[in-house]
């Protein structure tokens, strides 16, 4: 097993405590994602033979002996899932992911959105209240609470969803003509006097974004809050936006966003709407024996509860994570005390994996 060293990437939305908490060091700043596996952007490292190394390029170096046959076989010479800690302190960009067909075609064609050539299908589990938008709303609804904020610049926004056009609503607000500042003004006047969360959360978004009409999205879309041990899945096309709490993210290891809105990167407002499903919903995953399966091949997440004891049988790349108290994490060669914040990736190779102690572990690995 090899200890990891993980990239904590610093996102303007992050969290300056809980990152920093968790793994009992202070923060310098906003502190939004650690990565946990081998995408090229932030791969975790380790050490291999007193010399330090990616987890990539020791992928790389033995895809069978690290990933196993099935795993290889099925994706090739990479490790198919992400892991991370995602710690949520402000609304991240409104966005979408592609599917497998779309990500590989606008890689193949070059274009700038499609960083890589995979999907990137993702399951949040809570660690804290985790609170966020996914999805959309019923048209007809949508319709209501837009109107009922009087704002007469917003018909063509609610003729479009009385016609059950969600995205045509989308597009009207992305490609807004006119003063988009005295929009948003004219939004947060209304919605102030209306005393309901959905409204509020527009507020909210405004202050931030004062000038992008996307802080309609509340009213738009649905809105999840998970307890902590919750999880919810988010397949390609799924429009959504997480607010705030602490979670563990895993995902497809793929870094491929549409952004809609909330962001001062790159909108892409046509190939945004042409990804985009509007009948596409987030998925509640309910843990079978403490596992998330998700519909997808690359990744099923596993929480080990404080006081379990789990062995997991050999064949597959597992990274396992303790968030709590001390976890231990033993294969035949070796065994590792794991405190919170700490984590370990077990190769394929070594055989079975045992995890147990007083503490709280998650596991990734792939679900063939």
């Amino acid at each position: 097993m090899d200890l990891l060293t993980n990239v904590i990437k610093d996102y303007p939305w992050g969290s300056r405590t809980a990152i920093a908490e968790l793994t009992g060091r202070p923060a310098s700043g906003p502190e939004a994602e650690l990565w946990l596996g081998a995408h090229p952007a932030a791969s975790s490292r380790l050490t291999r033979d007193g010399a330090e190394t990616t987890l990539a390029d020791a992928v790389a170096a033995d895809p069978v002996g690290t990933l196993g046959e099935a795993v290889a076989g099925r994706f090739g010479e990479r490790l198919p899932y992400l892991m991370k800690l995602i710690a949520v302190d402000a609304p991240l960009s409104l966005q979408v992911h592609p599917d497998a067909e779309q990500a590989a075609d606008g890689h193949a064609r070059g274009d700038a959105n499609y960083t890589d050539p995979w999907h990137k299908p993702e399951l949040v589990c809570a660690l804290t209240p985790f609170t966020g938008l996914a999805g959309f709303r019923p048209p007809e609804q949508s319709a209501m609470l837009v109107e009922r904020l009087h704002v007469d610049a917003l018909r063509p926004v609610v003729a479009a969803l009385r016609d059950g056009d969600v995205l045509g609503a989308l597009r009207v607000l992305l490609e807004w003509p006119g003063s988009r500042r005295q929009l948003v003004e004219s939004v947060v006047w209304a919605a102030s006097a209306v005393h309901m969360p959905d409204y509020a959360l527009v507020v909210r978004l405004a202050r931030r974004y004062p000038e992008d009409p996307a802080v309609l999205a509340p009213l738009l879309m649905r809105r999840h809050t998970l307890a902590p041990g919750e999880a919810l899945f988010l397949g390609a096309g799924v429009l959504h936006c997480y607010l705030d709490g602490f979670a563990v993210e895993i995902m497809a290891c793929s870094d491929n966003v549409l952004r809609a809105g909330l962001t001062g990167k790159h909108i892409d407002v046509e190939e945004l709407l042409r990804i985009a499903d509007a009948a596409a919903q987030p998925v509640a995953v309910e843990p079978v024996g403490g596992a998330y399966v998700p519909p997808v091949p690359e990744f099923l997440l596993r929480r080990i509860a404080s006081g379990a004891n789990e062995t997991l049988s050999g064949g597959l790349p597992r990274i396992v994570l303790c968030t709590e108290g001390v976890v231990n994490v033993g294969t035949a060669g070796s065994e590792v005390k794991l405190r919170p914040g700490e984590s370990v990736f077990a190769a394929a190779s070594e055989g079975s994996v045992e995890i147990g102690g007083d503490g709280v572990a998650f596991c990734a690995e792939p679900h063939l």
